[in-house]
């Protein structure tokens, strides 16, 4: 077939349900508010991406029970969203860094399942003598397998929000549907300012939760180191996926 001068071939290529959201996230079953900046929100996202909920992923089951029995679901969901069109999967919680490998291994794609993975990069970044801490919905369930699992040390000092009054009691607890955002706040910054008193040589924030991103601004700006969320590694992890095009 011959061509017009100045025309081309375009040729669009098919194989999969869905186009233009490359980033999958499994999400967690919950009923609290996902405001904007929460990685359930989609509105939070600079790109679109497709969400699938894990049946029986409670935030309580996950965070204060090892997300015991829960891998082949989480493994399941994983494939339905790259059966879908996802060429990356995400999680929403950090405490799933405990299937980071087994979740990788079974969906042939890369998968970020945890901000806590930042933890290296950021560390990268700092001066001698200055360290990350960070600051976790729940200090006293974030285990060692936890940090192992993202690549953190052992020794990062953590500090948790479970003896907050808002947070911890809607998020994991879930004692009712609505949340005072205004309180969250302040249990999320009291959170990093405690870590940051107790630890002098923390010379950098990430926070583990997916839901702490709406606070990353106030907490910076309280204790005037950098902070970093999942909201930051995820925009990185999709830029990959989508490198910008510069003309």
């Amino acid at each position: 077939m011959t061509h017009a001068a100045g025309s081309s071939s375009r040729i669009a290529r098919g194989g999969k349900a869905i186009y233009g959201a490359p980033l999958g996230i499994l999400m967690l079953e919950a009923r609290f508010p996902r405001i904007p900046g929460d990685m359930g929100n989609g509105t939070t996202w600079p790109f679109p991406v497709l969400y699938r909920v894990v049946g029986g992923a409670s935030p309580e089951r996950v965070v204060l029970r090892g997300a015991a029995g829960l891998l082949p679901d989480f493994i399941d969901a994983a494939k339905d969203l790259v059966r879908l069109g996802a060429e990356a999967i995400t999680t929403n919680c950090g405490f799933l860094s405990l299937f980071q490998k087994e979740i990788a291994s079974a969906v042939g794609v890369p998968v970020a399942t945890s901000s806590l993975m930042q933890v290296p990069w950021v560390q990268a970044t700092l001066p001698p003598g200055k360290r990350v801490g960070l600051v976790t919905v729940s200090g006293s369930t974030l285990t060692p397998a936890h940090l192992e699992g993202a690549g953190v040390p052992l020794d990062t000092p953590v500090v948790g929000t479970e003896h907050g009054k808002e947070f911890f009691r809607v998020l994991i607890k879930a004692e009712k549907d609505d949340m005072d955002v205004v309180q969250a706040e302040r249990d999320v910054v009291e959170a990093g300012k405690q870590l940051v008193a107790k630890n002098p040589d923390v010379g950098a924030i990430v926070l583990e939760c997916t839901n702490m991103p709406p606070y990353a601004a106030a907490l910076q700006a309280e204790v005037g180191l950098p902070v970093y969320d999942i909201y930051s590694m995820i925009t990185w992890f999709h830029a990959g996926l989508r490198p910008r095009a510069f003309s």
